[in-house]
């Protein structure tokens, strides 16, 4: 991790769960921090919770990722006042309930669709521009999901996840295509998805926590931030295509 020390990471969703354990985990590794999301009032309480060096290399933007405009003008104000992006971890999700063969499940479907591909189309994207305009060393990390490779089965007596598992199948597919994109750039920008199984985190619908909390063994949000870390930290030379964590005792 040397080679990133000062270095500047974005990552979105880091008010809350994995993106906040990921932005303590980066600012821990030496890194300068921008934090984007909607509730930035949070990212701002986790900032105060660091020593006085760390705070400074912290920094906090409002910015809801569906919002197109939002994501340049966070980007934008990154790449003025910190040089630009050398690595991004893509977080922001949400998990919309509702059946997906059901007319009300609209707002529920466009809201989840928008978040957690289109969001991450939109950061991906400023990020690559980044660091393709400077010619440097860069890694995207997508923080996909389990649901992303095989459709979850919650039974009955659990509300459908709507569109989430397809959400994240798309995060699988784009991974690939972004690789080869960086590839064909001819850039030293390298490309991760991590894929974690239940991670204890307030994007489970509040239907779904009790019952998951009570019967599943799930991971802690620094878990997750730890793999993030081993994939940013990997020489160079490596491509780190996807990692996969399950807790331990995980029956899916």
């Amino acid at each position: 991790m040397e080679r990133w020390c000062n270095k500047v990471a974005v990552v979105s969703g880091a008010s809350a769960g994995i993106g906040a354990a990921c932005t303590r985990a980066l600012i821990g590794a030496g890194m300068i921090v921008v934090g984007l999301a909607r509730r930035h009032e949070r990212v701002e309480k986790l900032r105060s919770g660091l020593s006085l060096e760390q705070q400074s290399r912290l920094h906090a933007i409002k910015c809801d990722i569906t919002q197109e405009d939002q994501v340049l003008k966070a980007f934008d104000w990154t790449c003025r006042q910190l040089g630009g992006v050398d690595v991004l971890v893509s977080n922001a999700g949400i998990i919309g309930t509702g059946e997906l063969s059901e007319r009300d499940d609209g707002p529920a479907m466009r809201s989840t669709i928008e978040t957690n591909i289109m969001g991450t189309v939109y950061c991906v994207r400023e990020s690559f521009r980044s660091m393709k305009r400077r010619g440097t060393e860069g890694h995207v990390v997508i923080v996909n999901s389990v649901a992303g490779y095989q459709v979850p089965n919650l039974g009955p007596q659990l509300p459908s996840l709507n569109i989430y598992p397809a959400t994240k199948f798309a995060l699988r597919a784009m991974n690939e295509i972004y690789r080869q994109e960086f590839q064909r750039h001819k850039t030293a920008v390298r490309v991760s998805t991590v894929s974690p199984g239940i991670v204890d985190t307030v994007i489970l619908p509040e239907q779904i926590q009790g019952i998951i909390k009570q019967h599943m063994p799930m991971l802690r949000s620094d878990d997750v931030a730890d793999a993030v870390l081993w994939a940013i930290g990997t020489p160079p030379n490596v491509q780190v295509h996807n990692i996969t964590i399950k807790p331990q005792g995980e029956k899916f």
